[in-house]
């Protein structure tokens, strides 16, 4: 009883480290950052990935039915939440395990609550990060160019003709109307 009770508090402390990760990243660049930096997010990453794996569920649940009706959202969801539960699971121990290895992220999105609308799929697994470490902050400084404004020929005068064509009408309509009138 005491080992579970245990097991729970370490539980339970790990998925509070994990909610407050995003924290952690207000400042992290993506293409700047060391290698204490790239390990560090790739542990809190895999702890966020195994607290937070049951939550694939209603996930899941909740996308496949707005894609589709209720009961297929219910049960399909759920089939596809399990699945993307131990999907969660697996990616969360292979990144705790291989955390001194700075790699690029397995699943997309990273975390749950990250594009909660779109589904969490799996890319190519141990694929080190080769982004460069960042040394010094640089700060790029926009400069504006003038653009040219674009010339516009002036449109030709319409020729109007309409008196030409209602004269006409006028014409033919009248003899039209003298034709008929006259039977």
């Amino acid at each position: 009883m005491r080992k579970l009770s245990r097991f729970f508090a370490l539980f339970l402390f790990t998925g509070l480290l994990a909610a407050y990760a995003p924290t952690t990243f207000a400042d992290y660049q993506p293409g700047q950052s060391s290698y204490g930096s790239k390990v560090g997010n790739k542990a809190l990453n895999a702890f966020a990935n195994l607290t937070t794996a049951p939550l694939e569920i209603p996930k899941n649940i909740i996308n496949t039915t707005n894609k589709s009706n209720i009961f297929y959202g219910v049960i399909g969801g759920l089939f596809k939440g399990l699945l993307n539960t131990g999907g969660r699971l697996g990616v969360g121990i292979a990144d705790l395990v291989t955390f001194p290895l700075p790699t690029k992220l397995i699943a997309q999105p990273a975390y749950i609550w990250d594009d909660f609308d779109v589904d969490t799929t799996y890319g190519p697994a141990f694929r080190l990060d080769t982004t460069p470490e960042a040394h010094e902050h640089v700060v790029e400084i926009p400069v504006s160019v003038p653009v040219a404004a674009p010339v516009v020929a002036p449109k030709p005068a319409a020729i109007d003709n309409s008196k030409q064509y209602r004269q006409e009408a006028n014409q033919k309509l009248d003899a039209v109307f003298k034709k008929e009138m006259k039977k």
